[in-house]
């Protein structure tokens, strides 16, 4: 004789059977919405944030794990348990009858109730994972590619670094709001930062001016404060993206040394006066040498290595403290060039 579930039992399956199929449908269409999202972002339809994503998912995997541990779980436990009561009375009461060979296995129907369905194992499971991503991304390194050739002969297309996001201090993930002081930026560090006319897209530069500098570029030649930095030449570069050999020097910013590029013939064009529109753009005289700012309070000024293929301060203005994000300091991946791999600084 088949041991089939009594009719209360069948009405508290048909119940999780039909909740089961409301978090799916919703599970399903959260998962279609990143799946858009990512997709425009990787073909280029919108620029996308991944801290902004990564907070979002943080958060909803949360939600779901939370309702695993207190509601869903302890529902199919309590399911499971009134499973095995109803199977053992009603084994029970077919062996007053003198029926002893039941068909029915309790253990496997205990564990088919107490199955994780799909939608809480890719959510509420995923939530321990997601969780040390974030804290590991929001407070202590963040990896970055490099996308151009602004940073070159220091930092190549195509070099995957690590920033250390503590570094200049600790800030809240999302709104970059810092709430623990540590480091301030120094000259010759090598930052990243969100972009002043576009804060969704991160730059990575060197700094050159600190607050109250007066930074000067003028015929190629950067000096800080009326004195000339020291500058070595280091003979000749080839540039892989103009296809020629390019003049390279060793700056000394500070305590760093590092390699710059400087092209004689690619003399840098500003554009006219009137162009130039970024806070605290008075702080700046541009004129056929090149440019003169004076860096003000909470500001920096940065430079990119390849001096006459960077946008930077130059063209752009001053970059506050509040759109620090980090100091790089290591390329742990080239998949072009595993020699890259190590410290840059």
């Amino acid at each position: 004789m088949t041991d089939r579930p009594p009719g209360s039992q069948q009405a508290r399956t048909g119940h999780f059977e039909a909740h089961d199929l409301h978090m799916s449908s919703f599970t399903a269409i959260l998962f279609a919405a990143l799946v858009v999202y990512l997709g425009g972002w990787y073909f280029d339809q919108w620029i996308g944030n991944f801290s902004l994503l990564l907070f979002v998912l943080t958060v909803v995997t949360l939600g779901y794990w939370l309702a695993e541990r207190f509601h869903f779980r302890p529902a199919r436990q309590a399911a499971a348990t009134a499973v095995e009561a109803q199977l053992a009375q009603r084994r029970s009461e077919l062996a007053g009858r003198g029926i002893t060979q039941v068909d029915g296995d309790a253990q496997a129907a205990r564990e088919r109730v107490l199955a994780q369905p799909w939608w809480l194992d890719w959510t509420a499971g995923l939530f321990p994972v997601i969780l040390a991503v974030f804290l590991l991304r929001s407070f202590l390194f963040e990896p970055f590619k490099i996308p151009s050739g602004s940073m070159i002969p220091t930092l190549m297309v195509g070099d995957l670094i690590l920033v250390n996001k503590y570094h200049y201090g600790v800030r809240l993930p999302v709104i970059n709001k810092k709430i623990i002081a540590n480091h301030s930026p120094q000259r010759g560090d090598v930052m990243v930062f969100r972009y002043p006319k576009d804060l969704r897209v991160d730059y990575i530069k060197r700094v050159v001016g600190l607050p109250g500098d007066e930074v000067a570029y003028l015929n190629q030649k950067l000096t800080i404060n009326g004195r000339p930095v020291d500058v070595k030449p280091l003979g000749e570069y080839y540039d892989e993206d103009s296809l020629r050999y390019v003049p390279q020097f060793q700056e000394t910013l500070g305590s760093v040394q590092h390699r710059i590029l400087v092209d004689p013939k690619r003399n840098a064009y500003y554009g006219p006066t009137d162009s130039h529109d970024f806070p605290f753009a008075q702080n700046c005289r541009y004129n056929a040498e090149g440019v003169v700012c004076k860096v003000p309070e909470g500001q920096y000024f940065m430079m990119g290595d390849n001096r006459d293929n960077s946008q930077d301060s130059r063209y752009w203005g001053f970059v506050p403290d509040e759109n620090i994000v980090g100091k790089a300091f290591f390329v742990w991946m080239n998949f072009g060039n595993l020699r890259r791999i190590g410290s840059f600084q």
